[in-house]
């Protein structure tokens, strides 16, 4: 995943795989649905933390590389 665009796909992905809504997913990882609308759609400007959050509560994980 290159991008928050990337991110957003893989989490609605995975979000839909377990049958959660948006507002499900929002209220489980404690964020708003506003933030998990923009992520999901590859916008805003989300921290790392509020990111991980999310993606910790649908079992996915950030891994950074360098090149």
């Amino acid at each position: 995943m290159d991008n928050l665009a990337d991110i957003g796909k893989a989490m609605k992905t995975r979000r839909k795989l377990l049958k959660l809504t948006q507002d499900e997913l929002a209220e489980i990882s404690g964020i708003s649905v506003r933030s998990l609308k923009a992520i999901e759609l590859g916008k805003g400007n989300p921290g790392l933390l509020q990111l991980n959050k999310v993606l910790n509560t649908i079992g996915l994980k950030i891994i950074v590389g360098i090149k």
